[in-house]
């Protein structure tokens, strides 16, 4: 049997990326830099270690995982503390810890593990909907609403890979669009008042549709090359909020660009494209589907941060993978590519050499 090779062009965009973030951070928001560089190589180290394990043995464990990303949830409500009107983070051996970040590949694990066994059916549809609710639940009471969107797209992501049929996937849209007044009126205030200021910013320019406005004058005024490194006056005059977090997009624009503002979605690219590959290539079904739950996840995270950067998408609290400041989030969207490196390298090694 071949030695399974290291998939080079599933970890080089990723190690571009993060050296994006770590000049944006260095530059917008330097106090955060040592801090945020000890999460990225403790990141790296669950990299390696999750492109390690035997799949085949974490996905038989992946309902006990999943119960302990349940448990992670309820930690906040329980030592957490209040931080700008949310319970999110639990203090942890002098670390700062979001469990709604650390569950995302661990119910997606769970996720392909549960619909590789059989097709799809509306009978597993409404189990799986019961064994979920408690997470996004969790979440959504925190509240966290970028993290509960980024977990109903792994919920999505997994049903269209189910095997279910054009007509039981258009039934499940319209049911969908019937229930959606009631999730409007489960939205907090602040939350609602985000869509609604998203469609006019400035019917409240100092208030709910600031942080919009300040993002699109930051990346519009990097214009080709930028302002230059240092020098974005939007970030470093603190116009722009969370300017090294949910915003550091805009951020990115504003210092370097349009080039580099290419740059970043080219490497983007680059690394979904390989993703995808990864899927098309994994012989066995869990694998094939626990690829695309991983790939939902970290495309809709970009798409949803870059597209409330730019304007095109309300505001959802989610920070763009690889580059954004935050600790959980890098460990979570490292340990998802790290099974992807370990599901690359499983399918390269499956080819047998024979002397006849």
């Amino acid at each position: 049997m071949l030695r399974p090779k290291f998939d080079w062009y599933l970890f080089l965009p990723p190690i571009f990326l993060l050296g994006f973030g770590i000049g944006v951070i260095g530059s917008v928001s330097p106090t955060n830099l040592t801090h945020h560089l000890f999460y990225l190589f403790l990141a790296l180290g669950f990299f390696f270690l999750f492109s390690f394990l035997d799949l085949d043995i974490l996905f038989p464990l992946s309902p006990l995982i999943y119960l302990f990303g349940l448990f992670l949830l309820v930690l906040p409500f329980l030592l957490g503390t209040v931080t700008r009107g949310s319970v999110r983070w639990i203090p942890l051996a002098g670390l700062t810890i979001q469990p709604s970040e650390i569950v995302k590949p661990f119910f997606a694990l769970f996720s392909a593990w549960f619909w590789s066994k059989e097709e799809f059916s509306f009978k597993k549809l409404l189990i799986f909907s019961g064994i979920f609710l408690p997470t996004i639940l969790l979440i959504f009471l925190q509240p966290d609403l970028g993290s509960a969107l980024v977990v109903l797209s792994i919920f999505g992501g997994v049903l269209l890979f189910s095997g279910i049929k054009r007509h039981q996937l258009l039934l499940l849209i319209l049911a969908g669009a019937l229930i959606f007044p009631l999730v409007w009126l489960c939205l907090h205030d602040y939350q609602r008042m985000r869509v609604i200021h998203f469609f006019n910013p400035y019917s409240d320019p100092l208030g709910k549709g600031y942080n919009i406005i300040q993002s699109k004058i930051a990346v519009g005024s990097g214009g080709l090359f930028g302002r230059g490194w240092g020098r974005g006056t939007q970030s470093h005059l603190a116009f722009l909020p969370e300017r090294h977090t949910d915003f550091i997009f805009a951020s990115l624009s504003e210092e370097l660009g349009i080039i580099g503002a290419g740059t970043v979605l080219f490497l983007y690219l680059l690394l979904f494209l390989r993703i995808l590959k990864v899927a098309q290539q994994s012989r066995e079904r869990p694998l094939f589907l626990l690829s695309m739950v991983l790939f939902f996840s970290l495309f809709f995270q970009t798409a949803v941060n870059i597209g409330m950067n730019i304007g095109l998408l309300p505001i959802a609290g989610i920070t763009l993978p690889l580059v954004s400041y935050g600790g959980s989030s890098l460990l979570a969207t490292m340990i998802s590519l790290g099974i992807l490196e370990k599901i690359s390298r499983q399918k390269s090694g499956e080819k047998v050499l024979e002397i006849k």
